[in-house]
């Protein structure tokens, strides 16, 4: 019997509302804003991403022995290609791309958070 259930993964992050609306462009939902915390209600409920004001985020570094990521997302997508176009788009930076064959790709999102474009 679990203990608990989860409802949201909070990221730590300089501006919530664009990291929100960064996440948004990826994944739907709806942003919802409330002070120095940022909701992202996605389509489908279940679980939910939330972004909350850090003053001094210092982003992970990837990859990096010496630091910890702290966590990333990975993400499904039917044609990691055209994701990859998209999210690049919205704001996203590449972190490790070149081995085009493997099943994942990893990327930064605007606020340095490391995430994969994983294939179905």
């Amino acid at each position: 019997m679990a203990i608990a259930k989860l409802d949201v993964v909070v990221l730590d992050c300089p501006d919530p509302v664009a990291l929100a609306g960064f996440y948004a462009g990826v994944l739907g939902g709806t942003v919802v804003e409330d002070a120095d915390w940022v909701d992202l209600k996605l389509p489908g409920g279940g679980v939910s991403l939330a972004f909350q004001a850090a003053p001094g985020f210092v982003p992970p570094e990837w990859p990096a022995p010496d630091h910890s990521q702290q966590f990333h997302l990975d993400l499904t997508v039917e044609d990691i290609d055209a994701a990859e176009k998209e999210v690049l788009a919205l704001g996203a930076r590449p972190l490790e791309v070149e081995d085009r064959e493997r099943s994942f790709r990893v990327y930064a999102d605007p606020a340095g958070h490391p995430f994969c474009l994983c294939r179905c």
